[in-house]
């Protein structure tokens, strides 16, 4: 029998997770990390799409399910028929949480409307997360992280000028949704603890994105201007860039005048940090062009591992584009123990980030992998709610579990 993490600050909590793929999916990771006991349903003889995702497979399995499906307790369930129904407002009696990611009504369609499970059970909160929110007048609407991205303003402001608007290479949507899903789900708990009663958290991708989109409404409000793509640079703040080394690209981030000034000494080129075209930040952010093409002309000069040791030395805040391999053999991540090795049943040992954020006196963790599909249907069942034996094998040859 599988446990849940013994020291996670959410030891205690319980937390039913309906919904597939990514943007509730890592709700319940982000929980579950943290010893929640999260309960997953999957539609029996489906599963989770996540169950077949990712890039790259070994053994004709998905290397991205280990990650999203850890710590967590996989049962079947149709919720589509009224057997199920009923079976899910049981488990809502025993819980804090319930998560769904299916498109608005989908659940009021299944009898499972927030109203119907708090007269079950009063403290639950009911964490929905969707492309669009559940009011408003695209709430009905399909909506998956790339729609949300562009609507929240993202895709446009990512690339470089001269391409079309680009994505960012991971599911940002989602797991920025799922991430605000999270942290709405523990403000509603600590509701709870002063007053007893659970809500709705109500996370949209969109409105996610909209949330890390810094001052970008209030500059076109107040004076009109639109923020564009500007591909590795960050506008009128200088020098911030990536730059050409011998054998690759190096970034450095040098923007504050006394860094500025650090890495001119650094460059061999100490005047620079004195030149009124460059000493202070308005006049290095009018003049960014030429400036990174000055800084270029130096680092093509130098090794990346050279411009490493040289930067780090003078202060200067700089880094490599790290990639898998570079994160794997980085004596930092391993020092802090960001990757840790976990052991899954389909591929051995696996390698995948850490539970995050680090809490000093109750650490989460990774327990183990994405479990197979209904592999905790006994003790969910017959275990937790007590099912008799024959009631599960008729529920189960029925195609109800």
């Amino acid at each position: 029998m599988t446990t849940t993490n013994t020291n996670g600050p959410l030891k205690g909590l319980r937390m039913i997770e309906m919904g597939q793929l990514l943007a509730g999916p890592f709700c319940g990771q982000l929980m579950a990390d943290f010893g929640c006991e999260v309960i997953k349903i999957e539609q029996p003889n489906a599963g989770d799409p996540m169950r077949e995702w990712g890039r790259e497979k070994a053994g004709g399995k998905s290397l991205w399910w280990p990650v999203v499906g850890r710590n967590k307790k996989c049962i079947t369930l149709n919720a589509r028929v009224p057997e199920g129904q009923e079976i899910i407002k049981t488990l809502v009696k025993k819980s804090d949480f319930l998560l769904e990611n299916f498109r608005p009504g989908t659940m009021e369609k299944w009898n499972l409307s927030y109203e119907t499970l708090s007269a079950i059970n009063r403290g639950l909160i009911m964490v929905r997360v969707s492309g669009y929110g559940q009011t408003g007048p695209y709430a009905p609407r399909a909506g998956y992280a790339a729609v949300g991205e562009a609507m929240g303003g993202l895709r446009y402001c990512v690339g470089d000028p001269s391409t079309p608007p680009s994505r960012v290479g991971i599911s940002l949507g989602d797991t920025t949704a799922a991430t605000y899903a999270c942290m709405g789900a523990l403000m509603a708990l600590q509701h709870r603890h002063n007053t007893g009663r659970g809500q709705v958290v109500d996370s949209a991708i969109y409105e996610s994105v909209l949330q890390m989109m810094e001052s970008l409404i209030t500059e076109y409000d107040k004076v009109g201007y639109v923020r564009e793509r500007t591909g590795s640079k960050l506008p009128n703040v200088a020098p911030s860039n990536v730059y050409p080394a011998k054998d690759g690209d190096f970034l450095i981030a040098a923007n504050q005048d006394s860094v500025f000034k650090r890495l001119a000494e650094a460059m061999g080129q100490p005047e620079l940090g004195d030149d009124p075209k460059y000493n202070n930040h308005n006049a290095r952010g009018a003049r960014q062009v030429e400036l990174d093409e000055i800084i270029g002309q130096w680092t093509k000069t130098k090794t990346v591992k050279e411009l490493e040791d040289i930067t780090n030395a003078s202060g200067v805040p700089s880094g490599v584009l790290y990639r898998a391999p570079e994160m794997l053999a980085d004596p930092h991540f391993k020092a802090r123990e960001a990757i840790v090795e976990v052991l899954d049943k389909h591929h051995g040992t696996l390698k995948m980030q850490n539970a995050f954020p680090k809490l000093s006196d109750s650490p989460g963790g990774v327990s183990w992998t994405g479990p197979d599909q209904g592999e905790h249907n006994e003790e969910i069942y017959k275990g937790f709610l007590g099912m008799s034996d024959k009631t599960f094998d008729d529920y189960k040859s029925k195609g109800i579990i």
